[in-house]
């Protein structure tokens, strides 16, 4: 089974304008709602594929039982831990011509401890060998930044595989669990290994210096450029398909989806990571908040190009 755990979810709204004027009423062409937070994301392109998928985390307030709701419309099983607090909603603004975007993100509701136990608790009890864990997003407010670590612990010490997606020290501390994939982008990336990241070349480098923080494997996301892989032998470049560009806002994710879908059905490194890379570039082709469907994602995985670094 794959499971996916979003700590600090929300409730995605986008409205499309013509443009943007500042100090004036805009009038929306279209508006639509999405389960947001980096985790739901992997799940929803995981169902495009036909993959199923256990979604985990944080959810409170009416907000909260509409992204049940969502998740099971999509055909997502859900297994949320329920707060107190309401359950963030996030706003973006993004034009017709899909060349300007405007993102407000809430902060989120706190996390109380026994909340936290609460989660950990049940994944120590759900966990089971050869199951897959996407652990992906930022921290809401009163939830230390160990916790990914202690997930990662809990998850390998029953043996899963752990797939960490997230930045700063969460992700340091992350780190020094040795999950088994990481994937930082080329920004995070140079903030981790101190290195400059301007092409391919300079994240092969780069993943030296971050490997010795702990990961087994690490991906690099390049953006246009594709993505870097390495088990910490070899090095593996993966190029993105050329597309025309609609809105990148959750292409990471799908690369995530597309990665976790094909390491779950034991395909090799190299296969994994054009599936991750024609996922991402499926979303980031479509307008709006929609993940890639199948049949885009096997049109583009052709297109993919795999080089290999020693």
């Amino acid at each position: 089974m794959i499971y996916t755990v979003t700590l600090n979810p929300a409730v995605d709204r986008e409205l499309t304008i013509n443009e943007f004027a500042f100090d004036t009423v805009l009038r929306a062409s279209e508006a639509r709602v999405d389960c947001g937070g980096k985790g739901f994301n992997v799940s929803r392109l995981l169902a495009s594929l036909g993959a199923k998928s256990v979604a985990l985390g944080f959810a409170g307030g009416k907000a909260g039982q509409l992204l049940a709701e969502m998740l099971v419309e999509l055909d997502i099983e859900t297994a949320f831990t329920w707060i107190e607090g309401e359950t963030r909603s996030n706003v973006s603004i993004v034009t017709e011509q899909h060349d300007r975007y405007l993102k407000v993100n809430e902060s989120g509701p706190t996390i109380s401890e026994m909340d936290q136990r609460e989660l950990l608790a049940q994944i120590e009890q759900l966990v089971q060998p050869g199951d897959w864990w996407v652990l992906a997003g930022s921290l809401p407010p009163g939830v230390p930044n160990n916790i990914y670590a202690k997930m990662v612990a809990l998850i390998q010490s029953g043996g899963g595989q752990v797939i960490l997606d997230t930045s700063g020290a969460a992700l340091i501390e992350g780190c020094g669990e040795r999950p088994f994939l990481i994937k930082p982008n080329d920004t995070e990336a140079s903030s981790l290994s101190g290195l400059p990241i301007e092409k391919p070349e300079d994240a092969v480098a780069a993943v030296r210096q971050i490997q010795a923080l702990g990961p087994q494997n690490v991906v690099i996301s390049l953006g246009k450029a594709g993505a870097i892989y390495s088990d910490g032998q070899l090095a593996w470049l993966a190029e993105s398909p050329l597309i025309e560009e609609r809105n990148p806002i959750g292409a990471g994710d799908s690369m995530v989806g597309g990665l976790v879908y094909g390491l779950s059905r034991g395909l090799p490194v190299p296969e994994a990571l054009q599936w991750g890379i024609a996922c991402g570039a499926a979303t980031a082709s479509l307008p709006g908040t929609a993940v890639g469907s199948r049949e885009l994602v096997q049109t583009l995985l052709a297109q993919v190009k795999i080089k290999q670094f020693s």
